[in-house]
């Protein structure tokens, strides 16, 4: 497996790409992923599972209230990873996540997820190098188990820049509508920007080469956008999906 070194990465889309062509597409694949989830909930032989990743700021929220805004309420669901709770961090670390796991016909969105076990676990250092080696095994091993329980699985890792990160940060001091959202420990976090970066490539490079990981540049909405709903769209139309037949009456 190719290693992804972030700092290398653009956090911008292609110059060469118009903003409103690109929303427009982005308008097309959301109906298309609409159609796509209805069969998939009629059907009820797959699930599909998408993972969001990211710094503070990088627009998680935003990318579920944007992509997913059409599709039927009643086969989605989202699920916000924060702290553990006593009970949660009574068990192992996967307990948690795996109660959120998609029944098949649904759509699950983890804000954040499992992978925060092995990123500000390690950045704060609560657990060894070799714990979080073997969290990582034990990681895929559960990715695994879900794919072979007809479960699609998409991370996707926003990727933000530090001067972008800086900007919407401030953006929720200022903006009374965001300030909600304001927490002083992300400023804190944002210090440590060098060492999530390395625990994050870190996390790429020990992930199943079955299930990789979706770097998106994340700098500008639009392109963000795009990107998420074009592969969500992808996933969806390689399930080879189709209404199930009426049946006969008895």
């Amino acid at each position: 497996m190719a290693i992804i070194r972030l700092a290398e990465l653009s956090t911008r889309a292609p110059a060469d790409l118009h903003k409103k062509t690109i929303k427009q597409t982005t308008k097309k694949l959301k109906k298309a992923i609409a159609d796509l989830q209805n069969i998939l909930y009629a059907e009820a032989r797959h699930s599909l599972l998408i993972v969001l990743q990211g710094m503070d700021a990088s627009g998680k929220d935003g990318a579920i209230r944007h992509v997913f805004n059409r599709v039927n309420p009643q086969g989605v669901q989202v699920k916000s990873f924060k702290v553990p709770t006593a009970e949660e961090a009574a068990h192992d670390f996967l307990w948690r996540v795996h109660q959120h796991t998609p029944a098949r016909g649904m759509m699950q969105i983890f804000n954040r997820s499992h992978y925060e076990d092995v990123l500000i676990t390690r950045v704060h250092g609560w657990i060894s190098d070799k714990e979080a080696r073997q969290r990582m095994a034990h990681i895929n091993a559960f990715e695994q188990l879900l794919q072979d329980n007809q479960t699609a699985i998409l991370k996707f890792y926003l990727h933000i820049s530090r001067e972008e990160q800086a900007k919407r940060l401030q953006e929720r001091l200022r903006n009374p509508r965001k300030r909600w959202k304001y927490n002083h420990a992300d400023i804190q976090e944002a210090q440590r920007w060098h060492d999530y970066l390395h625990y994050y490539e870190e996390v790429f490079q020990a992930c199943s080469p079955t299930i990789p990981w979706i770097i998106v540049p994340a700098d500008q909405n639009w392109y963000k956008e795009y990107l998420i709903a074009y592969h969500v769209h992808q996933c969806l139309s390689s399930l080879h999906l189709h209404y199930p037949k009426k049946k006969p009456a008895p």
